[in-house]
């Protein structure tokens, strides 16, 4: 079964649905409306963009062309964690790039490798979604995460202090930030997991079976991205922030200056 192209007109038709929100958050002061046009017009722009490059590298399928896109998409998540969580770049970029990078590899290897044993994995039609798909993630759950991480330790930072103060190592006092980082990072995503197919149904799934896959296939896809974007996001997310307070104390533990503001 083929899939139903959606023509431009028709896409430019679907976004007349975005002045329900854009209604809303003018209607109500949000001072949001600026940034939903924006980012509006980026989305598209980015997409169609995309659209053409990704044809072109998967006429290509060249591994190297394929690894640079990767990188390049690294560099890209990194920067903008580094600007949505306003940590020094100095205390931050360099964390993030490692976390992102290992993790990519690791996790995404083992299922291109092991789960799906493809001959070649680093086939643009698998290596390059599969990379997109980890790398989205990642940044979600490290932006969440970190940032919630460096803002309650430097609101908290007595306790901080305290625990340092009876005996704890510096590990042992971050542990109850590193903690609630986690859970606020990963609380929706536990909760998305144990509804799915129920209540909503994944994206991958449904791009799939509209692809003309058979709903069988579609949902052992679902359930294996459920599972290497969440191990991907917590590997990362770890080693981000295991590098980062290296940077983030001083040789006697104290806290150095955290935020850009």
């Amino acid at each position: 079964m083929d899939t139903i192209d959606i023509t431009y007109l028709s896409l430019g038709i679907g976004l007349v649905l975005l002045l329900i929100p854009g209604y809303y958050v003018w209607r109500y002061e949000t001072k949001l409306l600026k940034s939903i046009c924006v980012g509006t017009v980026r989305m598209v722009v980015q997409m169609l963009f995309i659209g053409v490059y990704l044809r072109y590298l998967f006429e290509w399928d060249n591994p190297v062309i394929n690894c640079l896109w990767v990188f390049v998409m690294v560099y890209i998540a990194a920067e903008t964690a580094i600007t949505r969580t306003k940590v020094r770049r100095s205390i931050l970029m360099l964390p993030l790039i490692v976390g992102f990078v290992v993790a990519s590899i690791l996790i995404g290897l083992y299922f291109l490798g092991v789960v799906l044993q493809l001959n070649n994995v680093f086939s643009a039609q698998y290596f390059i979604p599969i990379m997109g798909i980890l790398l989205g993630n990642m940044l979600s759950v490290n932006v969440i995460a970190v940032g919630t991480f460096y803002s309650t330790l430097q609101r908290e930072q007595n306790l901080y202090y305290y625990l340092l103060g009876n005996g704890a190592s510096r590990s042992e006092a971050l542990q109850p930030f590193v903690r609630q980082a986690i859970v606020k990072a990963f609380s929706p995503a536990i909760a998305n997991m144990a509804v799915m197919g129920l209540v909503s149904l994944p994206g991958t799934m449904i791009g799939q079976i509209l692809g003309g896959s058979s709903p069988n296939v579609a949902i052992k896809y679902q359930i294996m991205i459920v599972v290497i974007t969440m191990s991907a996001s917590m590997l990362s997310l770890i080693i981000a922030i295991n590098l980062s307070t290296k940077q983030a104390f001083d040789g006697y533990g104290r806290i150095k200056k955290i935020f850009i503001n």
